[in-house]
């Protein structure tokens, strides 16, 4: 493993910082030259990049799985068609990450990284993974942190679009469940998260539609009224694109 660490990742460059211990230099100096290493030396195994990531993305220090869901992160902009080979891996990373029980910022970049994966592989077969990322991810909308906030609300409504049919039924359930989490966020206090949520709204839609359950209903009764009245007052723009599409 060392013989192929330094094939891999050659002489690292020098990075700034204030007085730093050798061993957090090491890890800083080894993650900064992931990028440059997936430019400049193509002809060595991704596979033992990934090797070193897996070992990193379970380490006892919170900062070096931090690192590895970074690097994952730019392993996926640089080579996907390498990340595609090698996707289960590399779900299976992130998803341990984004269930991180101690650090904040191994999960935030974990929700950053599934998001750059996801849009790569379009959704394709995630099979489980795809519960345990929806699950997780839900939780993250109400967190106390904006960037935390905003980050779930984006992958959320990436999901909405690779639910397919096997999950369908699945997801409508998750967003039913966060239905109000979506009205209140419409008024984050921070506008970016706000809209982030306006867009994964729109996303969800689908789901938010009523199940006809007999042909006496009137089209008021299929409505939801606590949503409708919400949009209304809030963002009719909102409701009117809800109407015209009868989700409501």
């Amino acid at each position: 493993m060392d013989q192929t660490q330094r094939g891999i990742l050659g002489q690292p460059r020098p990075v700034p910082t204030t007085p730093p211990t050798k061993k957090r230099t090491s890890v800083m100096s080894f993650f900064s030259k992931v990028s440059w290493t997936l430019r400049f030396q193509k002809r060595e195994s991704l596979k033992n990049v990934f090797s070193i990531l897996a070992e990193r993305a379970q380490d006892p220090n919170a900062k070096k799985r931090h690192m590895a869901m970074r690097g994952l992160g730019t392993m996926a902009c640089e080579t996907p068609d390498k990340v595609r080979k090698y996707k289960k891996i590399v779900l299976d990373l992130l998803v341990h990450g984004l269930y991180d029980p101690v650090s904040a910022e191994v999960i935030h970049e974990s929700l950053k990284t599934l998001t750059i994966i996801l849009g790569k592989i379009q959704g394709k077969s995630l099979g489980s993974f795809f519960v345990d990322i929806t699950l997780q991810t839900r939780t993250l909308l109400d967190d106390e942190n904006d960037n935390m906030r905003y980050s779930a609300f984006v992958l959320f409504g990436q999901l909405a679009s690779f639910a397919g049919r096997k999950w369908k039924t699945f997801f409508t359930s998750q967003v039913k469940q966060t239905q109000d989490s979506l009205l209140i966020h419409l008024q984050d206090r921070n506008p970016q998260v706000a809209k982030a949520c306006k867009t994964t709204f729109r996303a969800c839609s689908p789901y938010l539609k009523e199940r006809k359950e007999t042909g006496f209903q009137t089209e008021e009764d299929q409505r939801n009224p606590k949503l409708c009245r919400q949009l209304s007052h809030y963002h009719p723009e909102l409701l009117q694109f809800f109407y015209a599409n009868k989700i409501l």
